[in-house]
């Protein structure tokens, strides 16, 4: 039991101090998704490790507060506690991108596996278990400081309880819904941060003592503030022509002579490109236009095309210009990405794209198609809805007799059991079979799949009566190259999909490709050594 003082004798007060404590807590994990995702995915592996080490954090917090409150009560260090854990959550948009990269940097190098668990792990660490290891000592201090005799005790830990719970809800929807679309991760971190610091002024202008504290709290976060608000996580990019954030992704569309390209991870390449010759891009967009020509197109009169992941169109504008008779429409769960397509990437005005999930799409519509691309595969955060027998079953059902689904594989690997050959080996359960063919220089698989026998006949059919002599050598150069899958025994299925330990193999056999040379500087030179050899 404690005596009150000050604005403590109102118990409201405290209760507010509760609510906006958990209402931060929720801000700044739901903020830690959104600044790590560009370096590191949004796979559910991601969100293991951010939510791990944000409730073990809660949990020490937890520890030490109470053992602080029952060895000095006093409620100044409440709030001394939360003025810091303003200041440092303030500072997370200035700093965070810089730590993760001098992290990422030095684990490169260092490690040989499990390289984006352990990066992400060792990044939330510095950036987030230190300031909800100080909210986490709010809880019990406060329930010190409000509990003024045993007979109420009950309901003023249970009144705490529910003003942080229902602060947590809030806390979870506004940054998802309202404050990251509108301004931004940065932004939000610093609205939440200010929200903190609001409380500590309250407290600090109702009692004696602490002004210099919370003049020096304030000035931090004025510095934070000038400092964190414009940054921006691409920072090393210089000719972004647009840098924002939806609900679902980070964006930036950056632009040179040659193309425009849409990127949603600052470390995981391109997800789509417009050539501005309007030729073929030299990546893996250009086999889809195989599919079209094996679903015998130039034998229909009105054939279709559906595209599972729209993104910015590069593969639905690719299909539209050499194949003016295919009717496509495309899905895409993220509307801004819709509005860049049609702002930056040319995208056909007459070219339907749903805001839905691909597989959620599939189940409330009736149409069949001819061609059917699945390309919602993103760096190694593949949704595992989309990847299983359930999910091709389903597309299969929604193909004309003679149509085809092509798929785009990212992270192809050549040992039999990386994530790419767990998907052909689905598909070829579903279909019977499938051809492959792997486009050069690219770490991507493209996956072609019929329902009816014959496709590989109605390419060479089809290629003959075309009459763009670039369209024509590129299918014929497919022909030549494309192989039949050997289907394995890996059959992911709605109840068993472990996409995102896949993907942390492959991604790891992809590091270690391509940061070889580097690592054996490093191994036999050192740091010197290392440095010389990436000096221009």
């Amino acid at each position: 039991m404690t005596q009150q003082t000050g604005i403590l004798k109102k118990r409201t007060f405290l209760y507010l101090t509760e609510f906006f404590s958990g209402m931060s807590v929720m801000a700044v994990e739901l903020g830690a998704s959104r600044l790590i995702a560009p370096y590191f995915s949004s796979s559910q592996i991601v969100w293991t490790i951010i939510i791990g080490t944000i409730m073990i954090a809660m949990a020490a917090g937890n520890v030490y507060g109470g053992r602080k409150a029952d060895m000095d009560p006093s409620p100044e260090r409440i709030y001394r506690r939360i003025l810091i854990a303003a200041v440092y959550i303030a500072a997370i948009p200035a700093v965070g991108k810089y730590v993760i990269i001098g992290i990422s940097g030095i684990l490169i190098f260092t490690v040989d596996t499990n390289f984006l668990i352990i990066a992400a792990f060792v990044c939330c660490l510095l950036l987030f278990a230190f300031p909800l290891f100080l909210l986490g000592t709010v809880t019990p201090s406060l329930a010190k400081a409000c509990v003024n005799n045993l007979s109420d005790s009950g309901r003023v830990v249970g009144n705490l309880g529910a003003f942080q719970t229902i602060g947590s809800i809030i806390g979870t929807f506004i940054p998802t819904f309202v404050s990251i679309p509108a301004v931004g991760t940065a932004a939000t971190f610093l609205i939440f941060a200010g929200i903190l610091l609001a409380i500590c002024l309250v407290f600090y202008l109702s009692v004696k003592g602490g002004k210099r504290r919370l003049i020096i709290g304030i000035a931090l976060f004025v510095i934070c503030c000038i400092f964190g608000r414009e940054s921006a996580f691409a920072f090393w990019q210089t000719d972004l022509v647009y840098e924002g954030e939806s609900i679902y992704n980070y964006l930036q569309v950056y632009e040179d002579d040659r193309q425009v390209a849409l990127s949603t991870n600052v470390l995981f390449g391109v997800q789509s490109v417009y050539q501005k010759d309007e030729g073929l891009t030299g990546l893996y967009y250009d086999y889809v236009l195989a599919a079209p020509s094996m679903a015998a197109y130039s034998e229909k009169v009105s054939p279709r095309m559906l595209v599972l992941g729209m993104g910015s169109g590069t593969a639905a504008t690719l299909c539209g210009r050499f194949y003016p008779q295919l009717e496509i429409e495309g899905v895409e769960i993220d509307q801004k990405i819709t509005d860049l397509s049609y702002r930056y990437f040319h995208l056909p005005e007459d070219m339907p794209v749903a805001t839905y999930d691909g597989r959620a799409y599939l189940q409330v519509s009736g149409r069949k198609y001819d061609v059917i691309l699945v390309d919602a595969y993103q760096d190694i955060t593949i949704p595992f809805q989309m990847s299983t027998t359930e999910f091709f079953t389903l597309v299969r059902e929604h193909l004309s007799d003679d149509g085809v689904m092509v798929v785009n594989m990212n992270m192809r690997g050549g040992s039999g059991d990386d994530i790419a050959s767990y998907l052909a080996d689905t598909i070829c359960a579903v279909f019977g079979g499938a051809y492959v063919i792997d486009p050069p220089y690219t770490t991507n698989r493209v996956l072609y799949a019929a329902n009816g026998d014959g496709c590989l006949d109605n390419l060479v059919r089809d290629a003959s009566r075309i009459t763009d002599s670039t369209l024509s050598a590129h299918l014929g150069m497919i022909k030549d190259n494309i192989r039949p899958w050997n289907a394995g025994g890996h059959i992911l299925t709605d109840d068993r999909a472990p996409v995102e330990l896949l993907g942390v193999k492959a991604l790891d056999g992809i590091i270690a490709e391509e940061t070889g040379y580097y690592k054996t500087i490093f191994q036999e030179e050192g740091l010197g050594g290392l440095l010389r050899a990436l000096s221009p």
